[in-house]
Parts: structure tokens; C-alpha cells; sequence
């Protein structure tokens, strides 16, 4: 065996960075230009050369993660960028820009090689009005095919009124048809079924009683949070949306997505001491969210309400106090602010800490109580061992991330992987599990958990033993932040659900020319469709619950 060490992928240094003189290379004629992004650099290419630009991104290059897809318009050009990344490690990025003309805004189709760009594609085109040529499903897909316009173009007038054709106004409620050359049946769940975690449709093409396709139908709940956000200030009117996306306990985890995108775009610093802060009311939103997770995923696959579903809301409500504590809200906290955090945590100091003390010290116990009554339950594992089957390589395809990624045994976590907050100073560990069904993601979570208490635990340490002249929780924050115009930024954190991300562009006022929202349950949404084909109804609803989505981010 040769000493040697192994050769790293084309376009990486031997230390592990990204060489992006040799990726230039590598794309030769396809770059048309190149921009520096705060995150990562970009590479300009043709509308009519994407897959070829992505192809040998991903087989030469190995950037197998396309994160996400944000459009815009400028007064001259339209444009998609697609944030490449790796999964094994999630630190080396860059950007393919793809410029299409004012008067036709065509580019070609990303799909052949990222499966997720399907509906980052079909969104794009939806709200912004880019068509994506080559593109197997070009419709929209958050708001109805009868709507007129884009909500992101620079042309869209929200005051003129929607006109719809007679025809959408058909009784929607035909008589059945039966086709003696098909024994497929169309059903449809939802979109205000109890088993759907928010307001979801789910068109479901039945063979016999097997699952011969699905399509998720969402945009029930879109608000156009992203509009909202770029008529919002950086400094001050931003921050409470966030809590509006993932809006189940997940909010201080939603408002740090937006933070470390304006913090790192405006080049600002944290204090130390209100970065622990910041880890340690995440991890406290994280148990929450895992909590009504599993209580909700008891409750759809074996009707459990009295039990696992009210233990679950029990030892939620505990955290929900903390968090109610600290914050002065239950859900909505708008805690975390540009360069710190709002306030200190509540005096007295020592109450504080030993009531979060008191419930780490109950949870080994009631873990222990959710293994006996859910884990090693009999009809549980019956219906969730090996189904909603999601192998490795297709749920990279998908974009998928946190648990349901973890769970498909993918060692990835921003967390660790590209570190921010005081995660890097802490002891715990990335919790994956290697069976692929619905299952592992179940315990994925459950094991998360206990990884969350550590993580508070060592918090709280350090939070009780710091001195008090240097408990500093802003830094100096100008009042108006009008970063340079021009300015591009993607960040990515550690939601509960997985990577929530945040692409901003500056155009020196105060507030952002483009914001774009990477939503984790987006992208593991899409996953529902290879989990399912050739189950049964009861799986599918059990697979929809365990990828643990909530429509509010997903439809944003």
C-alpha cells in the first residue's frame, strides 16, 4: 500500500481548500466572467451551457450539493444562481450565475444533474419569471396557475386585480370516470387533512392499493415572505420575520439563518458571550421542535394522542418556559439581534439556570420513557422499519438535509462543519443512523436530543462562571446598515429541520435588493416521491411524518 497521500478532487488544494483558478480552468470557455460573493466566488456562464457547467462541477469537481437557487431581475438582465457545495464538506462553495436576456428570459435546466432543482427551477419561474428550457414540470408552483404575473418581478403591480377565466370556476366536483385502459386511481389528501402537518395536498396516483406517483401541491400558505423582507430595514425590520417561517418552537434557529447572512455581509462581530447565548437557546429551540416532532409522527402512524402525543407537548412546554424566560415570547421570540442578542438572560441568574438544570437532569429518564413506549413499540416499528426507504445517493440528489440527510446516513452538520456560534468550543457529537427508512429519522431525532442537552449543559457552565464586567451581549451596531451595493452574500445555519439558508444582494440602501429563503423542508419535501412509489397509504402518510415539514417554511 502506497504512503501516498490520496489526490484531492480537481479544482482543491492539497490542504482541502478550493482552488478556483483550476475550476476556471476546468469550465475553460464556458466563463464568461467571474464575481466575488462575500461567501464564495462565482462563475459567469452562457444560459445555453448550464449542464455542461454543472456536470463537470459535480463528476470533475465534486460538488454534489446544490444548496439552493436564487432568481432576480435587474433593469437590464434577469439572472439564476445556482450555491454549489459538498457534502463532505459543506465549507467549500461556489456560485454559477447565469444571466438571461430582459426581452426573453430563457436559461436552461439544471434537473438532469441536481433532482432538486426541479422545484427551486419551478419557483424561480413562478415568482420571478425566468423559464428554465429543457425543464420536465415548467409550471408554478406556490401560487395558482391562474395567476398573472411574477410577485418578484421589478414590473409586478400587487394592486391590479387578478383576472380569472370562467372555466377555473367549474365545480371542481366531477362525476367519477372510469377508464376500462387504466386500473390507476387518483387520491387526493388533503389539503386539510390531519396527517398533512400543515395546510398540504397530496395528489396521490394509486396501482391497486400500491402508490404509483405522488405530487406534493403546496403554496396554501405562501405569504411572500421574501418580498416582505427586502421592503424591510436590515437593522431593525427584518428580524421578526424569521420566526414566521419555522413557526413551531424552531424561531431563534430561523433568526440566526438571517444573522449570520447580514452579519457576515455587513462585517460585523459577535461577542463571545452572546454567542453562547445564541447556542444555547438554539439547542433549546431544537429539542422543542424534535419534541413535536415525535409527538406528532406518534400521533400519525399509531394514533397515539394520550400518551406519547401529550408526553411530548409536556416536555415541550418545559422548554417553551425557558425560552419564555429568556425571550418574553413562547413562539415569536424576535430575540437574536445584528451583532448580539436583545438582553441578558433573566435575573435572578441562579433560577434561571437551575430550572434549565432541572429539566436536563429529568431528560435521560424521559428519553428513556419515549424508547419503551415508541421505539420498541411493536406496531411503531411495523410501520416505519423499512418503508419510506430514502438511500444516500438520492437523498443527495434532492438537496436533503438534517435528520431526514442524517438519517440516510450522511455525515453532515453546519454546526460542525462550517462553525459558528460556540459550537466550535463545545463537546458533542453528529448523530447519523444508517437505515434509511422512517425509522432511522425517528431516531435521528430522538438521539439529537440528548446531543442538544449537552450542548446546553456546557452552556450554562460557562454562562454561570463568566465575569460579570465582561458580559457583553452587542457589539456596536450602526443604526443603518447600507452595506456596499452590489454586495452578495449566502449563509447557511443548522435548523432543526436542516439547512436554513439566506442569500442577500445590496444595492447600498438599507434595505436588501434581493432576499431569498433556503428552506430545508422545501427541499426534503421534494424527497416524498422517491419514498413512497410502490407502498401503501398508511406509509405514505407515516413517511410524509417523518420528514417533520411545517408549510410555513415551506411555502415561506
Amino acid at each position: 500500500m502506497s504512503l501516498q497521500e490520496p489526490a484531492s478532487d480537481i479544482g482543491e488544494t492539497a490542504d482541502g481548500e478550493v482552488d478556483y483558478a483550476e475550476l476556471e480552468a476546468l469550465l475553460g470557455e464556458h466563463v464568461i466572467d467571474r464575481e466575488e460573493h462575500v461567501n464564495a466566488p462565482a462563475f459567469v456562464v452562457r444560459p445555453d451551457e448550464v449542464q455542461d457547467v454543472l456536470f463537470a462541477l459535480r463528476d470533475e469537481a465534486g460538488f454534489d450539493y446544490l444548496s439552493n437557487v436564487t432568481a432576480q431581475e435587474y433593469e437590464d438582465r434577469y439572472e439564476s444562481i445556482y450555491h454549489l457545495k459538498k457534502y463532505d464538506d459543506p465549507t467549500q462553495e461556489v456560485g454559477v450565475v447565469v444571466p438571461a436576456a430582459k426581452g426573453e428570459p430563457v436559461s436552461q435546466t439544471a434537473e438532469p444533474v441536481y433532482r432538486t432543482a426541479d422545484w427551486h427551477e419551478r419557483e424561480a419561474y413562478d415568482l420571478v419569471g425566468i423559464e428554465y428550457e429543457g425543464h420536465p414540470d415548467m409550471r408554478r408552483i406556490l401560487l395558482p396557475e391562474t395567476w398573472q404575473g411574477h410577485p418578484l418581478g421589478l414590473d409586478y403591480d400587487p394592486e391590479k386585480p387578478q383576472v380569472v377565466p370562467f372555466r377555473e370556476h367549474k365545480n371542481p366536483l366531477q362525476p367519477d370516470e372510469h377508464s376500462a385502459e387504466s386500473d390507476t386511481m387518483l387520491l387526493n389528501v388533503g389539503p386539510h387533512h390531519p396527517a398533512t402537518h400543515g395546510v398540504l395536498h397530496v395528489k396521490a396516483v394509486l396501482d391497486g392499493e400500491q402508490i404509483a406517483d405522488v405530487e406534493p401541491d403546496i403554496g396554501y400558505l405562501h405569504r411572500c415572505e421574501e418580498q416582505m423582507c427586502q421592503q424591510s430595514t436590515y437593522r431593525h425590520q427584518i428580524m421578526p420575520y424569521p420566526d414566521r417561517w419555522d413557526y413551531v418552537s424552531a424561531g431563534i434557529l430561523n433568526e440566526w439563518a438571517y444573522a449570520r447572512a447580514a452579519e457576515d455581509m455587513a462585517d460585523i462581530e459577535v461577542p463571545e458571550y452572546a454567542q453562547v447565548i445564541r447556542t444555547m437557546s438554539a439547542e433549546l429551540c431544537r429539542i422543542a421542535s424534535h419534541m413535536l416532532a415525535l409527538g406528532t409522527f406518534a400521533l400519525d402512524v399509531f394514533g397515539d394522542f394520550t400518551a406519547v402525543f401529550q408526553y411530548a407537548f409536556r416536555d415541550r412546554e418545559v422548554v417553551q418556559n425557558i425560552l419564555e424566560d429568556l425571550t418574553g415570547q413562547r413562539l415569536m421570540f424576535n430575540y437574536l439581534r445584528l451583532g448580539g442578542v436583545a438582553w441578558d438572560v433573566p435575573e435572578p441568574r441562579e433560577a434561571f439556570f437551575e430550572k434549565i438544570r432541572d429539566f436536563l437532569d429529568d431528560l435521560p429518564e424521559k428519553t428513556k420513557e419515549y424508547h419503551n413506549l415508541i421505539t420498541s413499540n411493536e406496531i411503531f416499528q411495523a410501520r416505519c422499519v423499512n418503508t419510506g426507504e430514502l438511500p444516500p445517493a438520492v437523498a443527495k440528489q434532492y438537496g436533503a438535509t438534517g435528520p431526514v440527510a442524517r438519517g440516510s446516513g450522511i455525515d453532515i452538520d453546519l454546526r460542525r462543519d462550517d462553525p459558528y456560534g460556540y459550537y466550535e468550543e463545545l463537546d458533542w457529537d453528529v448523530v447519523t443512523e444508517d437505515g434509511c427508512d422512517n425509522y432511522s429519522r425517528v431516531l435521528v431525532r430522538m438521539r439529537e436530543v440528548e446531543e442538544s442537552a449537552k450542548i446546553i449543559e456546557q452552556c450554562v457552565d460557562l454562562l454561570e462562571e463568566w465575569p460579570e464586567d465582561d458580559r457583553e451581549i452587542q457589539s456596536n451596531v450602526p443604526r443603518t446598515l447600507k452595506p456596499d451595493p452590489d454586495t452578495e452574500v449566502y449563509r447557511g445555519v443548522e435548523a432543526a429541520k436542516g439547512e436554513l439558508g439566506i442569500y442577500m444582494r445590496a444595492d447600498g440602501t438599507d434595505k436588501p435588493a434581493r432576499f431569498k429563503i433556503r428552506s430545508p423542508c422545501f427541499c426534503n419535501l421534494h424527497t416524498l416521491r422517491e419514498m413512497t412509489e410502490g407502498e401503501y397509504i398508511p406509509d405514505l402518510i407515516a413517511s410524509l411524518g417523518s420528514l417533520d415539514i411545517v408549510l410555513g417554511e415551506v411555502d415561506r
